[in-house]
């Protein structure tokens, strides 16, 4: 973010006070919509270390200026340190004691401070952000209360304020809406044109308009603040030993927070120290299954809540329970580590309150559209100046008339009518399970091009079935055991039951799916201590204790022995950045201790001692998972007696391990799955599988649900990062068999299609080290597997780089940042909305994506034809006037009225009204209103507008029985009149004539017939229009100011002029949906597209032997490093 620094300046400042007395108000208008320009009048530049005022520009390059705050905070040297106290404080003397002068703003609920020795104003967080694992262990012994108070005045109170702004407030903000401003302009200038009615009706119309605004904006605020907002009594150790019982608001980085057994909706960041903690993340991640978080080792390594999440809490999520804190209590022990925004949920918030703008081409074309208009205007009022100059007009007439046409063609309520297709399509897609946080992105998915599903859970089932334990044995690999409950007592079964992190809610499990079902099939039982477990731990050896299993009652029975329990005293979660979890156990009796681990058997094989993985390892695993099945390896060792297992890390456990076995799960594919993918299919939009799962089972599944066909073949591209002893490599080959020696060919000249399939490793490595090759590859891959979470969301960035509109599926926490970095992301979750990502699908099934992508474009076609229609409604108007201007009449009053409210705001109302499609179209809808077919079709129209009006004032002029109109007045007060009646007549046919034309159908949207009430307004008006052109009665026509015309043929004339009108544009409508007008792209010339894919793709099914089958590529980096 760019910063710059400025003062004020007392003579500036009270220059613009005065220049704002003399304009009324004006100049202070002008500096609410141009923040900028305030400050530039006001002040002058300066550094930033002496600044009052800060002009911020972010990387969209969207303005914003702030104030400076000083708060003096009491000298504490020890706070954070000599150096850090240097940093963030200016030192004065004040009253002969010194004082810290803290300087530093609020920006989007974050604080900056100003750090001197940076030079630099920086978030608040980056004074904790070098801290370790063990700095955060050195704060379980509390702070004192004056480091816990200066601390508060440093780093705020811990709040998600969402501003509620009072009614009042909003009021001023809303009525200084730049639309609001013009309609006030407008008003008035009509009420100055004794234009009352519709001048009042307007007004009415403004003030129910901006109260229904401020209600919605201060409900959704208030809804927001009430979510966001969370203020508790927590308790807090303090350095003297003692706990004590503060508000929430004064936690602060360092607290050490006392989490009490039955758990508590957490109100910060938190690293967990002591004890385990079960927590529901579904309000952040979307994920229902509860997760199981353990102590933070005390490593030296700097601590982060991303790599750290499963020792980690976070702000807003439920602790559901809290056990094992140690002795002196029970519960848990954790140290805060944020607070505020800086928290997770308070990120989350942020992107809520303070969206990132949505780069997509309609809304920028809207504004660029605008200003068309506006060039209309200007040309508008050129010639009416000229038409009533001629005329003898007074100053004032001259004035208010060529005002009157910029009121006229820019229509003040054309940016909120292109929200009305958003608004209906958001309320159907509600009705339907999805919830929706980010209104804008419906559009956005009409134009959806690539979709990215995550595998479990989401094209899978999520439950997983055993299908069998296969044990390593002397000889190998033993034959299939379908039934873990019948494999000996040894190693494997006590992995099997123990190497998990479930645990006991109310008595029932609770936990990963696959753990359930993985403990369920061996029979065990498992069993959490309560209340004093002191005899428990010293059966144990005097360990802490976790957890107990338990072999099943009639196993006992059977074997006429007592069986050993194993007792589970250390856990070090499962991380998808890892791919494996594991467990330290204990036995009664003396028995030394057993750490199993289990994972992805890559992996896991490769933490084991080589000699203990059987040499068919590699062809059973491909086997298995060639076949679909979900494969995890499981491995152990005996662990020194002289570890201190309470203290020992990770890394010292899960190394020189014995290879146990595999143990295989079935994981069947949804049924819905299959049948979306074909219909995103046949509607082109291509599909990937990004997943942590092996990349057989992955390919398996791929092939399962049609991401890939039954006769197509598969690529599996292999890179290698630089070692001491290589280079860099890159390769591909088929997946028939690995490696084959078939020479390089034409996979596109045999007749095959081909996809590319790649695991996380190879992602990595040719990101690094093969750039040039990564769009390539990225074209055609159709599966990533084991992608870390990092990897999922880098794809997805790298996919929108070849300008893909990507959408992202998901169910889980893995998925959160690839949902949140996509153009569309849709989490299927049971909670009504989650903030991870801005779509939320009841649904545990993809069945939402085609939905939502159907939703997606009839709302993009509604708002096409909202403003296409609201354009053309101008130029009616605006032709109206022109013509009316020449003949020195206008339309009245209840004319305008007429036509504005009870045509055309009625149609427009309706239009967004009609549904979706029920089937996705090959070609997306276009997303530029300034595309030639747009702009086509609105120059026609204009045209035929033009030449309607036209021949219906010749055809009357052309009467024997016309008057012409003789008089020194102009405007409305030479009304009734011939010229003015033919005009209204012909003009009201045409507003409804364009909401025919322009309300597109096939293949987006429902026919028009299918929305009733639209279809029915249609008719109405209609035959309201022909009553009024064939016979008004004289109490309609005196009030609307229309002539008496007595001919009848001339009147069947006039509505057979507005039906030609109608299948005149109707016609060209139809033949520019064809492509009539591509014939000027013909005259052109063919182009390269604009989006880099496309051209990728063309380049590509061109280059018929890409990609070289079994031939190394090296590096182009490494190769220029080597030249040189």
């Amino acid at each position: 973010m760019d910063v710059q620094g400025y003062r004020w300046v007392c003579w500036k400042v009270w220059f613009c006070r005065l220049a704002a007395v003399l304009t009324l108000g004006l100049l202070l208008i002008l500096f609410h919509w141009r923040p900028r320009l305030a400050v530039l009048a006001r002040c002058s530049s300066c550094p930033l270390a002496l600044a009052d005022v800060l002009l911020l520009r972010d990387g969209f390059g969207q303005q914003y200026v702030v104030q400076v705050l000083t708060e003096e905070v009491a000298d504490n040297r020890s706070l954070l340190g000599d150096q850090e106290d240097s940093e963030w404080r200016d030192t004065v003397q004040l009253h002969k004691e010194e004082k810290m002068l803290l300087r530093y703003y609020l920006f989007e609920g974050l604080r900056y401070v100003w750090l001197a020795r940076k030079g630099a104003f920086c978030r608040v967080s980056v004074l904790n952000e070098d801290w370790t694992c063990s700095d955060l262990h050195s704060f379980q012994n509390g702070l004192s209360p004056l480091e816990q108070s200066s601390r508060r005045h440093i780093y705020g109170p811990n709040l998600i304020d969402v501003p509620v702004k009072s009614y009042m407030r909003l009021l001023v903000e809303e009525v200084l809406n730049p639309f609001y401003v013009f309609q006030v302009f407008s008003i008035t200038l009509w009420m100055v044109d004794k234009y009352y009615y519709y001048a009042s009706c307007i007004f009415l119309i403004s003030v129910l308009s901006i109260s229904i605004s401020l209600y919605e904006i201060h409900k959704q605020s208030t809804t927001l603040r009430n979510m966001a907002q969370l203020i508790t009594n927590v308790t807090v150790r303090r350095s003297s030993g003692e706990e004590e019982c503060i508000s929430s608001v004064e936690l602060v980085p360092g607290d050490c927070l006392v989490i009490p057994q039955e758990g508590l909706l957490l109100p910060c960041d938190a690293a967990l120290l002591a004890g385990e903690c079960m927590v529901n993340e579904s309000m952040l991640t979307g994920e229902s299954v509860p997760v199981l978080k353990t102590p933070l080792p005390a490593s030296e390594g700097r601590y982060s809540s991303d790599s750290e999440r499963r020792h980690t809490l976070f702000c807003g999520t439920q602790l559901i329970q809290a056990k094992g804190r140690g002795t002196g209590g029970t519960g848990a022990i954790a140290v805060v580590t944020s607070t505020g925004f800086f928290t997770a949920k308070g990120d989350l918030i942020s992107s809520i309150l303070y969206p990132q703008p949505i780069n997509f081409r309609f809304y920028r074309d809207a504004a660029k559209f605008l200003l068309f208009l506006g060039f209309v205007a200007l040309i508008g009022t050129i010639y009416s100046f000229i038409v009533l100059r001629r005329s003898n007009a007074t100053v004032l007439e001259l004035v208010i008339r060529t005002l009157d046409i910029v009121t006229i063609v820019v229509p003040p309520a054309l940016p909120a009518a292109i929200t009305t297709g958003t608004i209906y399509a958001q309320r159907r897609l509600k009705r339907q399970g999805v919830f929706c946080i980010s209104p804008p992105r419906i559009n956005v998915c009409g134009k959806i091009s690539l979709f990215c599903f995550d595998k479990t859970g989401t094209l899978t089932e999520e439950g997983l079935d055993v299908w069998g334990v296969m044990e390593v044995g002397p000889t190998g690999f033993s034959e299939l055991v379908s039934e873990p409950r019948l494999l000996p007592r040894g190693p494997m079964l006590y992995g099997l039951a123990c190497c998990h992190t479930v645990a006991l809610l109310g008595g029932q499990p609770l936990g990963d799916p696959l753990e359930l079902k993985m403990i369920e099939s061996t029979g065990w039982e498992l069993h959490e201590p309560e209340g004093d477990q002191t005899e428990l731990d010293s059966a144990f050896g005097g360990y802490r204790v976790l957890a107990v299993m338990r072999p099943p009652a009639q196993q006992l029975q059977a074997e006429g022995t007592v069986s050993e329990a194993m007792a589970i005293i250390r856990r070090f979660p499962f991380s998808s950045a890892l791919q494996r979890m594991s467990v330290v156990t204990v036995a009664p009796g003396g028995h030394p201790a057993l750490a199993f681990i289990k994972g992805s058997p890559e992996m896991v094989a490769s933490l084991c001692l080589k000699e203990t993985v059987p040499a068919q390892f590699s062809s059973i695993l491909r086997t298995f998972a060639s076949d679909g099945f979900r494969v995890l390896a499981l491995g152990h060792k005996t662990l020194d007696g002289k570890m201190d297992l309470k203290t020992v890390e990770r890394g010292a456990i899960e190394r020189d391990m014995q290879f146990l076995g595999l143990l295989v799960m079935k994981n069947l594919v949804k049924p819905e799955s299959a049948g979306v993918i074909n219909t995103l299919r046949l509607a082109q939009l291509r599909t990937v599988m990004v997943t942590g799962d092996n990349i057989l089972t992955a390919v398996n599944v791929a092939k399962s649900c049609g991401m890939v066909g039954s006769d197509d073949r598969v690529i599996f591209v292999h890179a290698t990062p630089h070692t001491a002893q290589s280079m860099p490599t890159l390769r591909f080959h088929l997946g028939e068999g690995g490696a084959t020696t078939q020479s390089t060919v034409g996979l596109y000249q045999n007749g095959f299609a081909y996809h590319l399939a790649i695991n996380g490793k190879s992602f990595a490595a040719l990101c690094d080290h093969f750039p040039e090759y990564l769009p390539k590859v990225l074209m055609r891959a159709t599966v990533y597997a084991r992608m870390a979470p990092d990897q999922k969301t880098q794809l997805v960035k790298e996919l929108q780089k070849l300008n893909y509109r990507v959408g992202m599926c998901g169910d889980g926490a893995n998925d959160c940042g690839a949902l949140r970095a996509a153009d569309v992301g849709v989490s299927l979750s049971e909670a009504e909305a989650s903030v991870a990502s801005p779509f939320t699908s009841k649904s545990d099934n993809i069945s939402c994506v085609p939905l939502l992508i159907r939703e997606g474009r009839c709302s993009l076609v509604t708002s096409f034809s909202l403003f296409r229609y609201m354009a053309l409604y101008s130029l009616i108007q605006f032709c109206s006037v022109l013509i009316l201007y020449t003949m020195k009449t206008n339309l009245g009053d209840l004319q305008f009225l007429f036509f504005d409210m009870f045509l055309v705001t009625l149609l427009a109302i309706l239009m967004g009204t009609g549904g979706p499609s029920e089937e996705l179209y090959p070609r997306r809808p276009p997303a530029s209103l300034l595309a030639l077919p747009v702009l086509g079709s609105l120059l026609i129209h204009t045209s035929m507008i033009v030449l309607g009006q036209l021949a219906a004032l010749f055809v009357t002029i052309s009467q024997d029985w016309y008057i012409p109109l003789n008089s020194t007045k102009s405007g409305a007060e030479n009304l009734p009149n011939m010229e003015d009646t033919c005009v209204f007549a012909l003009s009201g046919f045409q507003y409804i004539i364009m909401a025919i034309v322009v309300t597109k159908g096939y293949p987006h949207k429902k026919p028009l017939y299918h929305n009733v009430a639209f279809f029915c307004v249609l008719l109405v008006l209609l035959a309201l229009m022909s009553w009024l052109v064939l016979y008004p009665g004289p109490v309609i026509g005196k009030l609307l100011q229309l002539y008496n015309i007595s001919d009848m043929n001339f009147k069947m004339l006039l509505v057979a002029l507005a039906a030609l009108n109608l299948l005149v544009c109707f016609l060209f409508e139809v033949l520019i949906d064809v492509g009539i007008l591509n014939f000027i792209y013909w005259l052109r010339g063919t182009r390269p597209s604009k989006k880099q894919y496309k051209r990728l793709d063309v380049s590509l099914s061109d280059s018929p032997s890409w990609p070289p089958l079994n031939q190394p590529l090296p590096s182009t980096q490494w190769t220029v490093i080597g030249v040189s």
